[in-house]
């Protein structure tokens, strides 16, 4: 599973892989694919409790493993990093940090990620 940020569009000027779920989703697919994971799904939460189901409910259908794009996303989507890490590994789930390197976003980047995320319901799709 990707477990993604989920960051108000406000914050895309000081930190916008937080805001780009699209990048942190290829990070962590291009990891899987190089380790022989295969992505079942995926969760964005915003400092979500430990406790939330939708965390849980792949798990119980089989899921292995957690893959964040790296330890800020982490810290962005949960409202503790190390309580979730401590329930991962009392369900024997692996938590992967996949440690990529974050993207230099130029002006271009932002705004496309600003366009895809603010125009969805007019059917843009940011490509």
């Amino acid at each position: 599973m990707v477990l993604a940020s989920l960051v108000p569009l406000s914050e895309l000027e000081d930190s916008p892989f937080l805001v780009d779920t699209r990048r942190q989703y290829a990070a962590c697919r291009d990891w899987a694919e190089r380790n022989g994971y295969a992505i079942a799904a995926t969760v964005e939460t915003n400092n979500a409790p430990v406790t939330t189901p939708a965390l849980w409910q792949d798990v119980e259908a089989g899921a292995e493993a957690f893959l964040c794009a790296g330890p800020r996303i982490l810290d962005a989507a949960l409202e503790s990093a190390s309580d979730f890490a401590e329930h991962c590994a009392s369900r024997g789930i692996r938590l992967i940090t996949v440690e990529c390197p974050e993207p230099a976003y130029t002006a271009e980047m932002k705004a496309a990620v600003h366009r895809r995320l603010s125009l969805p319901t007019a059917g843009y799709d940011g490509c």
